[in-house]
């Protein structure tokens, strides 16, 4: 029985990765990585139902199993400590593209220990919803914690830092890829390109450092390698995470949506403000 009907809208915004190294190798077979993450004014929007009956459902399916779904799962992973009785319905509504780097289902499962954190009256700090949170996957800290963020390790060695936050236009090519398949990659050789986080103070933003990851994408997605060429005309283009997606800083939100006008065949795509606060950073915890 739904004894709450969530109204309130709960924002599950998009990253991009502004650079992205891999400089080396756990024994475990996870890569670490050198990044930096800063949020978007754009992204998946979720709204929850409470219940009493103690079930963890949802209202929306968009091709995935509950098993893999990563809401039903940071849902679970909170479930044991909230009143027995207590559950809930999660409806997602879907902006993100799945396999796109903007890290779309990280994002969701972020705002689910956010919001069921507040909802269910748990009183877990960030620090604490973060350790949940990278059970799910590597990504996920960074979106609770809120923060745009230099990261190492996995991705969950955070230091927050101030970032300019431009106007981003992101290509969104009809293509999905899958972050485990580039990461094992042969031809992906961790190198020591080991950047420090007090040169970003002396560099321009947009072009500090690479994504390693978008040579090998780009050799085995020709399509991607197209639009990628085509949306460098405008600046400093690169891909975002494992990609598919592409993003480039433009002047204004004007000056984005007039080039994403002209945006090539099987793409699509959105205009978007860089943000160093995630919208729920606020929301106690």
């Amino acid at each position: 029985m739904v004894v709450s009907a969530g109204r309130e809208v709960w924002p599950a915004p998009a990253k991009i990765n502004l650079f992205l190294h891999v400089v080396g190798k756990r024994a475990d077979g996870y890569h670490l990585l050198q990044t930096i993450f800063q949020f978007l004014d754009y992204g998946d929007e979720l709204l929850f139902s409470l219940t009493d009956d103690a079930s963890i459902s949802r209202s929306y399916d968009f091709g995935f199993s509950e098993e893999q779904d990563l809401c039903l799962r940071a849902a679970r992973i909170l479930k044991p400590f909230a009143k027995p009785e207590l559950g809930v319905n999660v409806d997602l509504r879907k902006n993100l593209p799945m396999g796109g780097g903007l890290g779309g289902g990280s994002s969701d499962a972020a705002t689910v220990l956010v919001a069921l954190n507040k909802l269910w009256e748990l009183g877990f700090s960030r620090k604490e919803l973060a350790k949940f949170g990278l059970q799910l996957g590597a990504d996920v800290p960074v979106f609770v914690m809120g923060q745009a963020a230099w990261a190492e390790g996995v991705g969950e060695q955070l230091s927050v830092i101030e970032l300019d936050e431009p106007w981003y236009l992101v290509l969104i090519p009809e293509i999905e890829v899958s972050t485990p398949q580039i990461f094992s990659n042969k031809h992906l050789t961790p190198t020591p390109r080991m950047k420090k986080i007090r040169a970003l103070e002396n560099a321009q933003q947009a072009q500090f450092g690479e994504n390693q990851l978008q040579e090998i994408v780009v050799d085995q997605f020709p399509e991607i390698a197209k639009h990628l060429e085509w949306l460098l005309q405008f600046g400093s283009a690169r891909m975002t995470g494992s990609g598919a997606c592409l993003f480039l800083p433009v002047a204004d939100k004007a000056s984005g949506l007039k080039i994403l006008e002209q945006r090539p065949e099987r793409t699509t795509g959105f205009v978007a403000k860089g943000l160093n606060t995630h919208p729920l950073f606020k929301t106690s915890c």
